[in-house]
Order: C-alpha cells, then structure tokens, then sequence
C-alpha cells in the first residue's frame, strides 16, 4: 500500500458542524436516498432497509433488522453487512448538513456477534466539518438503544456535486434516476446548498 491513510482525527482548526435550517425536524424519518441503494432502499430485496430518523443537532438514529441473507457465520450476520448499516447510517447524516457527500474513509470496530433476528439499533453523529472534509462516528447496540454495543465506527465523507454520480455510474441506472421526479427533487434539494 503506498501513501499514508488520510486521518479520521479532525484538525485543530476543524469547525463544529451546523445543523442546516432547511434539515429535516428531529425525528422525522430520512427516507431512502435512492430506492436501489442496498443500505437504505426499498426497491433492494436482499438489502438492509435501514430507517434513518434526525435527531437533535447533527445526529440521527437508525436502525435494521438482520435477516438470514445478511449472515455471515451459521446464525450471525456478517461483518460486512455491519460495516454497511454503519456507512449508510453515517451517510445519513449529511441530509442533516444538506451536503451531498461519499465516504473517504470508514474505520469499524467489531465489539460482539450480532445475530439473526436481531435489531440493530445505531447512532451517528457528524463531530467536526473542514472545507469539504466531514468527520462523524456511529455505534450500534443490540437488544435496544441502551443495549450492549456490537459495532462502532468513525468515518471522514468527502463533499461531492451530484456530477461526480453522473459522471462515474452506469448510463442505464443514471437514465432512471434522472427520469424519477423523486430522485431528481432530492438532488436538487441538495445542489441548493450554499
């Protein structure tokens, strides 16, 4: 491997993040950035079907079920899977931010087996914002919100223009998306972002 990993500490001239105006109201469901996204949409039937809500600040809640597809090992799920519900939970955070952004980089802990049947149930929030560069973290408990950690990540998004999805996915998925008025209010949504 060459080069040094880009760090998930925030620099010392790092902002706190601000939530935007236009952010959805705490508690209010997030929905589905787009329905074949295998972390969050519907359309995916092997997918996790996450269900993101806002929480206070710049913060969310989340949370999934892990079903016999997402098995890893004989009855748990699979780590992977895990590493997945906590980028897509920490993605979730920038409709909080109304940014659109992609993951630079996701370090994951792996505390306990999670097995299947299980609710997940995660929290994420972003810690710090410089220039384009957003720093989060997430945990994931199992047996309730209060419950026993199994997962923990921290994570670095880099800002993107809706271009960077055009210009490296595949015509026929883009063609849909751009020809769903839903997919296209949500982009535009975002673009507005001063």
């Amino acid at each position: 491997m060459s080069g040094p990993f880009v760090s998930l500490r925030p620099p010392a001239d790092a902002e706190p993040p601000v939530r935007h105006p236009d952010a959805p109201a705490p508690g209010e469901l997030l929905g589905a950035h787009y329905d074949q996204c295998f972390g969050c949409g519907a359309a995916q039937p092997h997918g996790l079907h996450l269900e993101a809500r806002a929480g206070e600040g710049v913060s969310i809640t989340a949370e999934f079920t892990v079903r016999t597809a997402h098995q890893g090992a004989p009855g748990l799920a699979h780590g992977g899977v895990l590493a997945t519900a906590l980028d897509e939970t920490l993605g979730s955070l920038n409709w909080l931010l109304r940014v659109i952004a992609v993951t630079g980089r996701l370090e994951t802990d792996f505390v306990r087996p999670v097995p299947v049947d299980t609710v997940l149930f995660l929290d994420a929030q972003v810690t710090a914002v410089r220039g384009r560069k957003i720093y989060s973290s997430a945990v994931g408990r199992i047996g309730g919100p209060d419950g026993p950690v199994a997962v923990r990540a921290n994570a670095l998004f880099i800002e993107v223009k809706v271009d960077h999805f055009i210009e490296n996915g595949r015509p026929a998925e883009i063609k849909a998306a751009l020809g769903d008025p839903d997919q296209v209010k949500v982009a535009r949504a975002f673009e507005v972002n001063p």
